[in-house]
């Protein structure tokens, strides 16, 4: 079998990467390769244990792409021999390429402490057996510690809360959501955890899960001991890069696969995309671990569309990071870096401030506050980063602010932007969250003084 292109995996950065291939060269010959019949979507996987009726409910389905002409292969690649341009799989197919884009995603990490294997202990993969075993599983416990505050652990929180358990999250820095918002963002999200009753422990590490069999509860390095029948582990993923590892591509500093800003790897004709990939911040350019299927399927529309006619204007010139979420009713949302990312990178700032409602008037139903912080270069007056929390409309106001980052756009940029605004849909002209937000920024450095 030979094939003009061929993607390993079948996820948000594998189906990315299809849709643009065929988009953009509609006479190649594709193929794609993925181990699992069923492919769950990413991001709604948490919500598979209690908003959706069904784990099944959450599939990504294949058949938009094989509809027009994608030929899907059920298999597991075992080997990838670069010299000769062909995967083997584990039936022992041979498939020839000659445009390979790797999107093998990532794979829970599980912590080296004793009772990691006892039964009740879980983590969150991308896999429906297991996510179906965990929900079921769940049903039948009382009492669940979730080990991480990030946005896996938040929403899995949330979740087990909905089911009627009792929720305990521990977390071993100093506050939760830690990596994409500041503190007093963070201070509010574990103020409202613990007026739905969900206790949180942060600066706690997990020294051991206790149990015989079956998990009996959490010994803290502490020495306290926290009684639990389950524990759920969302302390982040590693990239599956051994693949390309084990073919002689270059891996980065993040265990990710190394891409230059076309998507390519180090080996020719070969590119990589999504969770498996090494990303880069947008502004200082470090090696990031970033992974959400948003950006899987830039870097696949990236490599996509480079995939045989290179094109400077489609070049990736870093990853913002643009994250979004909902906990108990309240949606919160990240673009860029934070003020304390920011300030350790050497930059001096100038933050933003605002609270306003994003209807108008705003006793409207479903009204609510957003709360927006704004984080500036003082010296460029360039947006670094934004951080929103309020109703549903924070989820398509933090693209807004991504576009903005993106765009390199600045204080005076936001300060003067053009909206349309309608009372039932937005905020109020006068008082729009992100200009406002940009005016408190704009008053600390362009203030007469006269």
């Amino acid at each position: 079998m030979k094939f003009d292109a061929v993607i390993i995996g079948g996820g948000p950065a594998g189906m990315a990467a299809a849709a643009t291939i065929l988009a953009t060269y509609p006479k190649k010959k594709i193929a794609l390769v993925k181990k699992e019949n069923q492919t769950l979507i990413p991001c709604g996987i948490p919500y598979t244990l209690a908003t959706l009726d069904s784990v099944e409910s959450d599939i990504l389905t294949t058949k938009g792409i094989e509809s027009k002409g994608v030929e899907v292969i059920i298999d597991e690649v075992k080997k990838l021999d670069v010299s000769a341009k062909k995967i083997i799989t584990a039936s022992e197919k041979e498939i020839e390429y000659s445009k390979l884009v790797i999107a093998t995603g990532s794979t829970p990490i599980v912590p080296r402490i004793p009772g990691v294997e006892l039964d009740g202990v879980f983590t969150v993969p991308k896999d429906i057996s297991k996510i179906s075993k965990m929900k079921d599983a769940l049903k039948k416990m009382n009492k669940i510690a979730i080990i991480g505050a990030g946005f896996i652990g938040m929403e899995v929180s949330d979740e087990i809360h909905n089911l009627g358990k009792q929720v305990i999250v521990i977390e071993a820095l100093e506050r939760v959501l830690p990596v994409a918002f500041d503190p007093e963002f963070s201070s509010e999200v574990q103020k409202l955890l613990e007026e739905k009753n969900i206790k949180v422990k942060t600066s706690s590490r997990v020294k051991e899960i206790l149990g015989n069999e079956k998990v009996e509860g959490v010994l803290l390095e502490s020495g306290e001991r926290i009684d639990v029948d389950g524990v759920v582990l969302a302390i982040g993923y590693r990239p599956n890069s051994a693949l390309a590892k084990d073919a002689g591509i270059f891996i980065g500093m993040t265990g990710g696969i190394w891409t230059d800003e076309y998507m390519r790897t180090s080996v020719p004709d070969v590119f990589s995309a999504g969770d498996c990939t090494e990303h880069k911040e947008f502004f200082s350019r470090r090696p990031s671990k970033l992974m959400l299927a948003s950006t899987a399927a830039f870097d696949a529309r990236v490599a996509g569309a480079n995939l045989f006619n290179v094109r400077l204007i489609r070049e990736i010139k870093g990853n913002i990071g643009i994250f979004s979420t909902s906990i108990l009713g309240k949606t919160l949302g990240a673009a860029g870096g934070t003020e304390t990312d920011a300030t350790e990178s050497g930059f001096e700032v100038i933050c933003g401030n605002s609270a306003a409602m994003d209807r108008h008037p705003g006793i409207l139903s479903d009204a609510t506050k957003v709360k927006v912080k704004l984080v500036f270069s003082k010296a460029s007056g360039v947006l670094l980063g934004g951080q929103l929390m309020g109703g549903k409309s924070v989820g398509e106001m933090i693209n807004v602010l991504g576009m903005a980052i993106q765009s390199r756009m600045t204080v005076t940029d936001l300060v003067a932007l053009q909206i349309g605004t309608q009372p039932l849909l937005t905020a109020s002209p006068v008082v729009y969250p992100i200009v406002t937000a940009a005016l408190d920024a704009y008053s600390k450095t362009h203030a007469c003084e006269d």
